[in-house]
């Protein structure tokens, strides 16, 4: 028995389908780390690895209330720096990041977050992802943000088998229309927060169920699936699929 290879036409077209779909499932999607300028989107995505963004977002409010700019940040006292940070994980490598990064802003960029993924990512601490989460979110320049959501989802749903993230940004990048990257982004890392969990996926609950070559990694009896999702919005999700 021969199984049919998808073509990259219908590849395509799934993909924009699912995500039609979970534009659909998640209305609310966006960025879940709170700030009010790009510096302040920075500096709680460099706090954002290994830990929560809710941990982040308890966190934050403190340290923006100290340290308001670049220039704050480059001068910050080591020790009190980290003992803010200490509830994020890895404050001292942290602390060292956003020190660095306060330097290098005025040093080099006169105190202001560049516009661009290439000057971005030239600073301590930021890598493609957080500079795809300052770009789109902070400046509106459409960026694929691959955390380990969306690289575990894309996979999932049999987008690509590629587990290098930059390779990821591209592959799927090529799927879609530019200026859907940013809220393709936010969709799938709600998905994968709410619904496509990492051990035990709600797959009977999932809107995306008829598309997704994975259905049946976890609970497909609807009862035993829906009790695994999660969010704010647990009831609305339930109702989309009948329950």
């Amino acid at each position: 028995m021969t199984v049919a290879v998808e073509s990259p036409l219908a590849l395509k077209r799934r993909a924009r389908r699912m995500h039609r779909i979970l534009t659909e499932t998640h209305p609310d999607a966006h960025c879940e780390l709170d700030f009010t300028t790009p510096l302040e989107l920075a500096v709680a995505t460099i706090l954002s690895a290994q830990t929560t963004d809710v941990r982040v977002n308890l966190t934050t409010p403190t340290l923006f209330a100290k340290y308001r700019t670049a220039e704050d940040y480059a001068g910050a006292d080591r020790t009190e720096m980290e003992t803010i940070l200490k509830p994020t994980g890895f404050f001292r490598a942290k602390t060292n990041s956003l020190i660095g990064l306060g330097q290098a802003l005025v040093e080099r960029f006169d105190g202001e977050l560049p516009h661009t993924l290439g000057e971005l990512v030239t600073l301590p601490g930021i890598g493609r992802k957080t500079a795809n989460v300052v770009l789109g979110n902070a400046f509106d320049v459409p960026g694929i943000t691959v955390d380990t959501h969306f690289g575990r989802l894309v996979r999932r749903f049999g987008w690509t088998a590629e587990e290098d993230p930059v390779k990821v940004e591209h592959i799927v990048g090529d799927l879609f229309p530019r200026k859907d990257w940013t809220m393709l982004s936010h969709r799938l890392i709600f998905h994968g927060r709410r619904v496509c969990h990492a051990r035990k996926p709600a797959c009977g609950a999932c809107t995306l169920k008829a598309l997704c070559p994975s259905y049946g990694t976890g609970p497909t009896d609807l009862p035993a699936a829906v009790k695994l999702l999660k969010g704010p919005r647990v009831d609305e999700l339930a109702a989309m699929v009948g329950a």
